[in-house]
């Protein structure tokens, strides 16, 4: 087998055997590949502490092209340790993890490898987590082929007089259309938008009302839950992580 250095990170990982692993890595060459990870599991392993997810670095593999490729070692890139040691932020990061793994086995973009370590490097360097999710949640959607309209109301085209953004609707509603659904507040519809455009790696500050990243939060939820066919146990916990921390 063809030796190969990969820039990935671990998605996932399952028990294998007594004392191996199979790791499902997203790479940045050739996306999502699964690598046996031989003999992880034993106290003096050497593999034992990048066998596991999370782990961002360069794989050093024997590549199997249609099969399973075989772990020789990692040199790890970033050990994401301020994610590891805070619970909200690992929840958050987890559920990036679980997501991203469903986007893409769905639509194969090389950019979801660029935006999934942009996030987790944001995250990692103290920046909210739950906006860093929204901002993912919201580009993630075009990948899934369900993008919001947010160039104009997704009833009419109308430009103007926006006041609110629709689940049913999938995107703005202008005053015309608007017909019994429910409001979302101005500072929702203009960040949703401003969050679906930002380019992540150039994000300095973010200071947003609690109450508005909750609301776009929600949304985005609903959204997602209607219209994306996912069912991620990652997001079951962090409701749960919300409701205690509420």
């Amino acid at each position: 087998m063809e030796i190969k250095k990969l820039e990935g990170i671990v998605l996932s990982e399952t028990n294998y055997s007594e004392s191996s692993k199979i790791l499902n890595v997203l790479t940045k060459e050739l996306g999502i590949i699964g690598i046996i990870s031989r003999g992880c599991r034993k106290i003096k392993s050497q593999l034992r502490s990048v066998s596991c997810k999370m782990t961002w670095g360069l794989f050093n593999i024997y590549y199997k092209e249609n099969g399973l490729s075989t772990l020789i070692s990692v040199d790890v890139l970033d050990n994401l340790n301020n994610t590891k040691k805070d619970i909200i932020k690992i929840s958050y990061a987890s559920f990036l993890l679980e997501l991203t793994e469903q986007v893409y086995k769905q639509n194969n973009d090389s950019l979801i490898f660029s935006l999934f370590t942009s996030s987790l490097k944001k995250i990692d360097s103290g920046f909210d987590p739950i906006v860093i999710t929204n901002i993912i949640e919201l580009k993630y959607l075009d990948y899934l082929g369900i993008g919001l309209q947010l160039d104009g109301c997704s009833n009419c085209g109308n430009r103007d007089d926006i006041v609110t953004i629709s689940v049913k609707y999938g995107g703005y509603i202008c005053k015309d259309c608007l017909k019994d659904l429910p409001l979302v507040s101005s500072k929702a519809i203009k960040l949703i938008r401003m969050l679906y455009y930002v380019d992540i790696d150039k994000i300095t500050k973010l200071d947003l009302h609690y109450d508005t990243i909750k609301e776009i939060d929600s949304f985005l939820d609903e959204y997602y839950d209607e219209y994306s066919g996912l069912y991620l146990k990652s997001k079951q916990f962090l409701k749960k992580i919300n409701t205690i921390n509420c």
